[in-house]
This record gives C-alpha cells, sequence and structure tokens, in this order.
C-alpha cells in the first residue's frame, strides 16, 4: 500500500476533523449577544465622510433604531464589500428611522480615510481599538485575535437588540438588517 494512500479509516478521521473545524467557525456567532437582549451602552470616537465625533451609542437610540455592525478591519475585502453595500443602502436605512454605525479595532486615522473612500460619507464608523465594545457584544473573532467578527446587530430604541447575524461573508448583512427593521417597524404601527 501506498504511504500516502487515503484509506477508509483516514478518510473517516478527515470528515471527523472538518466537521469539528466547522462547528468550531460557527461557535463564535452564536455566542454574540441574542434578541431580547440589552445592549451594551458604549461611546467611541468615530468618523463620518473623514470629519471625527464622539458616537454614542444613547444619544443615537434617542433617535430612533440603531444598525450596529462589527467588521474584521478597514480597507480589507470583505470589509470593503460591506461598507459600499451599506452605503449604497444608506437611505433605506434611513427612510425606516434608523441610523449606522460599524465597529472595527482600527484606529480613528485609517478611519477617517476609510468613512470617506470606502463608507461614501453616507454612515459613521466607530474605533475600538482594544476591542472593548466587541467583547461587550460578544462579537469578536477567537481565531483572529483584535479582530471582530462580521456580525450586525439591530437595537430598538429601547435598547434591546431586535435581531442578531453573525457571518463571515458580507453578502447577506444589509439585505438582513433592512428586512429586521421592516419587521420591527411593522410590529410598531399595529
Amino acid at each position: 500500500m501506498h504511504p500516502h494512500r487515503h484509506t477508509p479509516a483516514r478518510r473517516q478521521r478527515w470528515k471527523r476533523l472538518a466537521a469539528a473545524a466547522l462547528l468550531c467557525a460557527a461557535a463564535p456567532a452564536l455566542a454574540a449577544l441574542q434578541p431580547g437582549t440589552k445592549a451594551p451602552a458604549f461611546s467611541a470616537p468615530a468618523s463620518l465622510g473623514g470629519k471625527v465625533f464622539d458616537f454614542s451609542l444613547a444619544d443615537a437610540l434617542r433617535q430612533g433604531p440603531v444598525v450596529l455592525y462589527f467588521y474584521p478591519a478597514a480597507f480589507t475585502s470583505g470589509c470593503t464589500v460591506e461598507a459600499h453595500e451599506f452605503a449604497e443602502a444608506s437611505d433605506q436605512f434611513k427612510a425606516l428611522g434608523a441610523s449606522l454605525i460599524g465597529v472595527s479595532h482600527d484606529d480613528i486615522g485609517t478611519l477617517k480615510r476609510f468613512s470617506v473612500s470606502e463608507c461614501r460619507s453616507k454612515f459613521a464608523v466607530a474605533a475600538d481599538p482594544d476591542q472593548s465594545i466587541a467583547h461587550a457584544y460578544r462579537a469578536t473573532l477567537w481565531f483572529w485575535p483584535g479582530h471582530a467578527d462580521r456580525t450586525s446587530f439591530v437595537i430598538a430604541p429601547d435598547g434591546k437588540v431586535i435581531y442578531e447575524y453573525s457571518a463571515l461573508s458580507p453578502d447577506a448583512h444589509v439585505r438582513n438588517t433592512l428586512e429586521a427593521l421592516r419587521r420591527w417597524r411593522a410590529a410598531q404601527q399595529r
């Protein structure tokens, strides 16, 4: 028998290892704050259109619901795609009365540039260099220390999480948070 040949037992072992790896990769997504949970209050330096200001979740919630999304790092491919998609949908979020804030570990200098080039000056991004906000929301990547998971939350004005979605692919975050806001808005109008 060839020493590198994959026997049925070896293939089974690889399948079990692959399944375990998938479960581990999914574990952080299951750990994020769930709907019904009170959203941790936070303030952080943020940038909108290259202008720095102090973002306060409490202040934003006084204006209406907040879509808070965590992303691993500014100017990476998936985070750039996600920022573009949120920017393109920013008018839809505004029409639903929601404000939008992205959060990453990046410093405010990096986010000043990111807010203009990738967020297209449509919404703010906040700096969380010590990941205290990401930890409070349980939105960190265990396999990439120092980086947030790609997790989106919709927070009602009363401060409760009404929707949470975690997926490293940026594809469904905008669509899902818009749909969650529409469902919440419809329930409020009844």
